[in-house]
């Protein structure tokens, strides 16, 4: 077990729950706001409409991280794909170049004899 992956995983996931815990609060004061909008509901209907627009609220924010974390994933990939080709190249360049300039010195050795 390595400590430092272990610390940054823990470090990730109270930066989610506190970023979640923030989207919550959020959508709550939006509903508050919106029933303040509407002043001839009863206490039980305010209560309803918050609950209601909350949970709307929250399923769109938990619908649109999904569809973030799927992307971010399909980039990830895309990007290591990317890196792997590049670097492939540049070691197939290292080694032409290293080869030109092994026969470019040979040439220049048997042609100086």
């Amino acid at each position: 077990m390595d400590p430092d992956k272990d610390s940054a995983r823990g470090l990730a996931q109270l930066e989610g729950y506190l970023l979640w815990n923030a989207e919550v609060e959020e959508a709550r004061r939006q509903a508050g706001r919106f029933t303040d909008e509407l002043p001839w509901l009863t206490t039980a209907q305010r209560e309803d409409v918050e609950r209601v627009y909350t949970a709307d609220r929250l399923a769109t924010s938990r619908a649109m991280l999904c569809r973030v974390a799927a992307r971010a994933i399909g980039l990830r990939g895309e990007y290591e794909a990317r890196y792997r080709r590049l670097k492939a190249r540049c070691v197939a360049a290292g080694v032409v170049l290293v080869g030109a300039v092994g026969g470019t010195c040979t040439a220049v050795t048997f042609l100086a004899r």
